[in-house]
C-alpha cells in the first residue's frame, strides 16, 4: 500500500486557505473567516481524488447505493447545512469510518463486519456526520491560526493513514521530521469527540433510530479491543474510554424507547460484505450454511448462501434458495437482483431480461439495477445499447470513477475510440492523475483533427485539466 506524499497533502491544505478577498465566508462563525465552506468543499474534492488514486476500493453497486442512501437519509435530519456529499468505500477489513472536510464520507468494509446491527452502523456514521456539521476541521484551524502548512498536511496525512488502515507502517512512510506531528494530528480533540457524540445521538433520534446503539457499539468495541496492542484505526482516531461510554449512555437513555435498531436490508448488505472477505465461495457457503442450520428461518443466511453458490457455480442449489426468498418478497430488489445474476451466470439471458425489465419498472432510478442493465447488455453483446445506458447513468453519477471506467471499456468495445480516450481522461481526473487525463485527451484530439467542433470541445476540457495541473505545480514549487 502506498500513501500520499506530504507535498500533495500540503497542496490540498493550501486549497483550504483564504486566497482572495472576494471569497467571503457564507457563515457568520469565526471559523468561516479562516476556512470558508466553499474552500472546505474544494479541499475535500481535491483530497478525495488523491485518496482514490491511493487505496483499493469496493465497487459493489448495491453496497455503494446502501451507504449513500443511508447517509443521505441521516443527513436530512442532521445539522449539516452543505449536503453535497461524496463517498468512498475502502476495501479493507479494518474497522473504520471517517469524515473529511467538504462532505467526504469514507467507510471501510470492516465497518459492516464489526457493526452487528444497522443501529450500530448508523451510530458510527451519525458521529462522523456530526464532525462535518460542526465543521471541526475549520474550527481546528481557527484554534491554531498560526499552524504551519506542514502541520495541516500532517492532519490530512493522518486521515489517509486511518482510511487505508496503514497504522504504523503508514506513519513510517512519512518523512521523519513530520512523524510526531502526524501522530498528534491524527486524533480529534476530546472536546470535538464529545460534541460529535452529543450531536450524533440527537441526529439518530431525529432519524428514528434508537441512540442507545451508539454506546452499545462503543462498549462492544472496547470489550473486543480494549487490551489489544493494535486496536482498529477507528479506535486510534476515536479513542473509546469508560467515561465516554458512560456519557453517551446517559445521553442516549434520555431518548424514548422504540427507535429502530436494525433492518433486513442492512443484514443483507452485511452478508454481501462478508462474502467479499471470504477466501473462496466454498468457504463462504460453508459459513452461511452453518448459520442456516442454526436458524433455518434466517433469510440473511439463505441469501448469503445463495450468493456464495452462484459464485461457486452451484446454480441449481442457488435457485432453490432464491425461490424460497422470492416467495416471501416477490418484489424485493435485492433478491431479484440475485436471481438476475443467477440467470446471467446460467446464460438464460431472456429470463434475466424479463425480470430486469420488471424490476426497473418498479425502481426506475435504482443505480444498482441500472448498472445491472449495463452488465446484461454487455453479456448480450449489445455494446451500442450499453454505451447509451451508461450515458444515462452518468447523468446521475457524473463523478463516480467506477462508472467512468466502465464507460471507457464499453466505448472501446463499441469501437468508439475517441469516446474511449475521453472517458479515460475523466476517470483519471477523478483519481487525481491529471497528467494521464491530459494525455488521453491528446490522443482523442489527434483522432478528430478534421472535426473543428469536437476538437474545440476536447481542447476546452483539456485546458481545464491543465489549469488544475498547473495549480498543483505552482503550489509545489
Amino acid at each position: 500500500m502506498s500513501f500520499l506524499r506530504p507535498t500533495l497533502l500540503t497542496l490540498a491544505c493550501l486549497l483550504a486557505l483564504p486566497s482572495q478577498a472576494d471569497d467571503l465566508p457564507s457563515l457568520g462563525d469565526a471559523s468561516s473567516a479562516i476556512v470558508s465552506p466553499q474552500q472546505e468543499h474544494e479541499l475535500g474534492r481535491a483530497w478525495l481524488a488523491m485518496l482514490r488514486g491511493q487505496v483499493k476500493q469496493l465497487s459493489d453497486p448495491q453496497l455503494k447505493d446502501y451507504v449513500e442512501s443511508s447517509v443521505y437519509s441521516l443527513a436530512e435530519t442532521s445539522q449539516l447545512q452543505d449536503r453535497r456529499l461524496e463517498f468512498i468505500l475502502i476495501d479493507s477489513k479494518e474497522l473504520n469510518a471517517f469524515a473529511a472536510p467538504g462532505g467526504i464520507v469514507g467507510v471501510n468494509g470492516g465497518l459492516f463486519l464489526n457493526a452487528q446491527t444497522e443501529g450500530e452502523y448508523i451510530g458510527v456514521l451519525a458521529h462522523e456526520l456530526a464532525h462535518l456539521s460542526q465543521r471541526h476541521f475549520a474550527r481546528g484551524v481557527e484554534a491554531q491560526q498560526r499552524m504551519q502548512v506542514p502541520m495541516m498536511a500532517a492532519l490530512l496525512t493522518g486521515i489517509v493513514i486511518a482510511a487505508a488502515g496503514g497504522g504504523d507502517a503508514g506513519i513510517a512512510a512519512i518523512a521523519g521530521s513530520q512523524a510526531a506531528a502526524i501522530q498528534e494530528q491524527r486524533r480529534f480533540s476530546r472536546q470535538n469527540e464529545q460534541e460529535a457524540d452529543r450531536i450524533g445521538i440527537i441526529n439518530m433520534e431525529k432519524a428514528g433510530y434508537d441512540p442507545r446503539n451508539m454506546p452499545n457499539m462503543f462498549g462492544r468495541l472496547m470489550r473486543l479491543y480494549g487490551g489489544s496492542r493494535r486496536p482498529p484505526e477507528f479506535l486510534l482516531t476515536h479513542p473509546v474510554t469508560e467515561s465516554r461510554i458512560a456519557d453517551t449512555s446517559n445521553r442516549a437513555e434520555q431518548a424514548p424507547p422504540g427507535g429502530k435498531e436494525d433492518s433486513p436490508q442492512y443484514q443483507l448488505m452485511r452478508a454481501r460484505t462478508q462474502l467479499m472477505y471470504e477466501d473462496t465461495p466454498g468457504m463462504a457457503a460453508k459459513q452461511f450454511r452453518a448459520q442456516l442450520e442454526e436458524n433455518p428461518k434466517s433469510d440473511t443466511a439463505r441469501y448469503g448462501l445463495a450468493i456464495a453458490q452462484i459464485k461457486g457455480g452451484q446454480l441449481n442449489e442457488a435457485r432453490e434458495n432464491l425461490k424460497a426468498l422470492l416467495a416471501k418478497s416477490p418484489d424485493g430488489r435485492t433478491y431479484n437482483m440475485a436471481q438476475i445474476d443467477l440467470e446471467i451466470t446460467n446464460n438464460r439471458l431472456a429470463d434475466a431480461q424479463q425480470r430486469l425489465d420488471r424490476m426497473r419498472s418498479l425502481y426506475p432510478d435504482s443505480y444498482p439495477l441500472n448498472q445491472q442493465r449495463v452488465d446484461l447488455l454487455l453479456k448480450q453483446n449489445r455494446t451500442a445499447d450499453a454505451e447509451k445506458a451508461l450515458d444515462d447513468l452518468l447523468k446521475s453519477r457524473p463523478d463516480d470513477p467506477d462508472v467512468w471506467y466502465l464507460v471507457a471499456e464499453t466505448r472501446g468495445l463499441n469501437n468508439n475510440i475517441v469516446g474511449l480516450h475521453q472517458a479515460r481522461a475523466e476517470y483519471f481526473a477523478r483519481v487525481g492523475d491529471f497528467s494521464q487525463a491530459i494525455q488521453q485527451l491528446d490522443f482523442a484530439k489527434r483522432r478528430v483533427a478534421d472535426n473543428f467542433q469536437m476538437a474545440s470541445r476536447i481542447d476546452a476540457r483539456q485546458k481545464e485539466l491543465m489549469k488544475q495541473e498547473q495549480a498543483v505545480k505552482d503550489m509545489l514549487n
